[in-house]
C-alpha cells in the first residue's frame, strides 16, 4: 500500500469510496504504458491535461490515454476563443503536481475542468492520484462530490 497523497486523503474525508492501483514507475509516464502497466481498457485510464486560454484564464481536460485533446473542442466547451498547453516548467507552480503525477484533485487552486464524454461509458474511471506511479479509480458520480466539471467530446 503506497502512502497516501493528497487526493486519497481529499477523497477520504469526502468519504469517497475509491480504489488506489500502485504501478512499479518505468521510464514511461505516459498514459498508454500506465495502463498496460494496470491491465486496464486505455479508454478507461485518464491524462489531465493544463491549458491556458486566450484570456489567460487556466482550464484542466481529462482524455482517454489513447487520444489527444481537440485543442479546437476544448477552447469552445470553456467558451475561449482558444486554448493551448501551459510549458511543462508552469505544471508545478501553477497546479502543485509534476508531469505524469498531475491530479484533477488538489490542484492548488481549483480550475474548470471539463472530462471526455466517453468516462461516462465506464462505472469507474482511473487518472492520477497525485504522484507518479499511483493513479486512483472513482466512479464520476462520487468524483463530482469533490470536483466540479463538465462533460464534453474534447478529442
Amino acid at each position: 500500500m503506497t502512502t497516501k497523497t493528497n487526493v486519497m486523503r481529499i477523497l477520504d474525508k469526502a468519504k469517497i469510496a475509491y480504489k488506489s492501483h500502485d504501478y512499479e514507475k518505468t521510464d514511461a509516464v505516459a498514459g498508454l504504458e500506465v495502463a498496460r502497466v494496470l491491465n486496464q481498457d486505455p479508454n478507461r485510464v485518464f491524462k489531465t491535461l493544463v491549458t491556458v486560454g486566450k484570456s489567460k484564464k487556466h482550464y484542466v481536460f481529462l482524455v482517454p490515454v489513447a487520444e489527444e485533446l481537440n485543442l479546437k473542442k476544448a477552447a469552445e466547451c470553456v467558451g475561449e476563443k482558444s486554448v493551448e498547453m501551459i510549458k511543462l516548467k508552469e505544471l508545478f507552480p501553477l497546479t502543485g503536481y509534476v508531469h505524469g503525477g498531475c491530479s484533477p484533485i488538489g490542484m492548488k487552486k481549483p480550475f474548470q475542468t471539463v472530462i471526455h464524454k466517453t468516462a461516462e461509458n465506464f462505472e469507474t474511471i482511473f487518472f492520477s492520484a497525485g504522484k507518479i506511479g499511483c493513479q486512483v479509480e472513482v466512479g464520476l458520480e462520487d468524483l463530482k462530490k469533490v470536483l466540479s466539471f463538465d462533460i464534453a467530446d474534447i478529442v
